[in-house]
C-alpha cells in the first residue's frame, strides 16, 4: 500500500494522478505493483485507416483524440491512455442529443484495474454513440482510433480545435511525461 500511495503522489506531481485520489484523468492509475507501465515509441504507433487519414486527429493532454470530417467529431481515448488503463470492461456514455461545453466530462471507462472519466475535448451535441462497446467494451483497447471509438459530436466552436495538440505534439507530450 505504501508503494501505490508513492506512485500516486508522483504522479500527481507530474499532473497524471487525481488530487482527490484514485479516480480521475486516465493516467492516474498505476499498475498492480503500484508503478506505471511504460511503454516505448514503438509500442504505441498510430494505427491509422483511410476513413482517418482525411481528418487529422488533434489530442487533449487528457489523452482523449477527436478526429473532424464534415463538422461531425469522432471521439475516443489514445492508445497510450487505454495502455495505462488495461483491460476496458466497461463504457458509460452520454445519450444523443446531450450538449456539452469544452472540457466537461461526459463519461468513463473502467477496466479490470481502474475507472476514468472521460471529458470533451470540444464544444458541441452528442450525434452518435459507439454501441457496440456495450457488448464489446475491450474494443476500446483493440482499436482505439479506429472501431474504439467513443462519441461522434458536432463541432459547434471549430477554433477550439486550434487549441488541441497535433499528433506530433501529442507524441512530445508523451514523451515529456514518460521522462
Amino acid at each position: 500500500m505504501a508503494v501505490a500511495a508513492t506512485a500516486w503522489r508522483a504522479l500527481r506531481r507530474v499532473g497524471l494522478g487525481a488530487a482527490a485520489g484514485p479516480r480521475g484523468s486516465l493516467l492516474g492509475w498505476p499498475n498492480s505493483s503500484g508503478s506505471r507501465i511504460v511503454r516505448s515509441p514503438e509500442a504505441r504507433r498510430l494505427s491509422t485507416s483511410p476513413a482517418l487519414l482525411l481528418a487529422a486527429r488533434r489530442f487533449t493532454d487528457k489523452h482523449e483524440w477527436i478526429a473532424v470530417e464534415n463538422g461531425i467529431g469522432t471521439i475516443g481515448i489514445s492508445n497510450f491512455a487505454q495502455e495505462a488503463l488495461g483491460d476496458v470492461v466497461y463504457c458509460s456514455l452520454p445519450e444523443i442529443g446531450t450538449k456539452l461545453n469544452k472540457q466537461d466530462e461526459f463519461g468513463a471507462l473502467e477496466s479490470v484495474k481502474a475507472a476514468s472519466e472521460i471529458y470533451s475535448p470540444i464544444t458541441g451535441e452528442v450525434t452518435a454513440i459507439n454501441t457496440a462497446l456495450a457488448d464489446n467494451p475491450g474494443l476500446v483497447n483493440k482499436s482505439c482510433y479506429q472501431d474504439g471509438w467513443l462519441i461522434k459530436m458536432t463541432v459547434d466552436n471549430p477554433s477550439e480545435l486550434d487549441d488541441l495538440l497535433t499528433e506530433e505534439a501529442y507524441e512530445k507530450y508523451i514523451k515529456s511525461i514518460e521522462e
